[in-house]
């Protein structure tokens, strides 16, 4: 993999116009407060807007809605956004991209919620973060939610670091957050992914490399998956390996092991990621290659990175 950038600041620039604030809930009534005025606003001008949140909370603004919801395209976050990694290619930008050139579209996203695990959490901040720059320059609005009752207190702080704005619980003013640093939580969150002990170790070059995939198959196989969980497996693994071997020194290390009704597959190689959107950035159709881990983003149920002098290692999951 090719050179990285740990500790990202030039591509968090002024986001105008593009608009990004958090808003802070704590019940029911502020929830809609906050949310159906803001896409009864898009409606009325005639604008774009989609709303992507945890099931019950969407049936909270569909109702509210009544028949505006049928203008509006709704998404379930627990599984269009299960991933975090899957959020901006296939939630926000699939959304934004499709819209006429010129357009603002507007955007409810909720996904960090109460219930989401420690080991998804720092794929949520991240994710957070990397809107600011994935839209950055484009005419968006993405209101994102946050639960103050429900949600821990460095979920919360780290809110005010990856917004711009924030709309106070209570609030309907917008006002501009002096902690707003999301490059710095970019950095935080590049957490090393230490080896677990126990698990299948397969180390491969280029001549190894369809034995590799035999053996994460294999051992997908022998963990429980089956059908099309079991071939995600399988192009998961085919795109890391050959990424290793391509960008990432020639060589690579992929394990495999369970966790938690989980089977959990990793690549491990020398390279070192540029792009502090790669995986997260959509492909134009006419681009040769660079759909690699973006495909593993799509298709895998929760993607983890670390990246460092050290090399790059990526965690997948897959769930049986």
């Amino acid at each position: 993999m090719t050179a990285a950038v740990t500790e990202p600041s030039e591509p968090f620039g002024p986001p105008e116009p593009f608009v990004h604030p958090a808003l802070f809930y704590r019940d029911e009534q502020e929830y809609l407060a906050g949310t159906v005025p803001f896409v009864r606003d898009a409606l009325e001008a005639g604008e774009p807007v989609a709303v992507a949140v945890p099931g019950e909370n969407l049936e909270l603004i569909r109702d509210a809605l009544g028949d505006a919801a049928g203008s509006v395209r709704l998404l379930d976050m627990r599984e269009a956004g299960r991933n975090p990694g899957r959020i901006i290619p296939g939630v926000l930008r699939a959304f934004a991209d499709a819209q006429p050139p010129g357009s603002r579209v507007w955007i409810i996203g909720e996904p960090i919620w109460a219930g989401r695990s420690d080991l998804e959490y720092p794929a949520c901040a991240q994710h957070e973060a990397l809107i600011n720059a994935s839209f950055q320059g484009r005419a968006a609005t993405i209101l994102c939610p946050y639960d103050v009752e429900r949600l821990a207190d460095h979920v919360l702080a780290d809110a005010y670091a990856t917004h711009p704005t924030v709309i106070p619980s209570g609030s309907r003013q917008e006002q501009g957050s002096d902690a707003y640093a999301p490059g710095d939580i970019v950095a935080r969150y590049n957490e090393p992914l230490p080896p677990v002990p126990g698990a299948l170790t397969f180390a491969f070059d280029a001549d190894s490399l369809p034995h590799a995939r035999h053996v994460a198959v294999g051992e997908g196989s022998r963990h429980g998956l089956t059908g099309v969980k079991l071939d995600d497996l399988a192009l998961a693994m085919a795109e890391l390996t050959t990424n290793s071997v391509v960008h990432g020194g020639g060589t690579g290390v992929l394990r495999v092991w369970t966790e938690d009704g989980y089977v959990v597959c990793e690549v491990r190689d020398e390279g070192r990621l540029a792009d502090i959107l790669a995986g997260r950035r959509p492909v134009p159709r006419d681009q040769r290659g660079g759909r690699g881990l973006l495909l593993v983003n799509l298709i895998a149920d929760l993607v983890r990175v670390h990246t460092g002098d050290d090399g790059t290692t990526v965690r997948c999951w897959f769930a049986r």
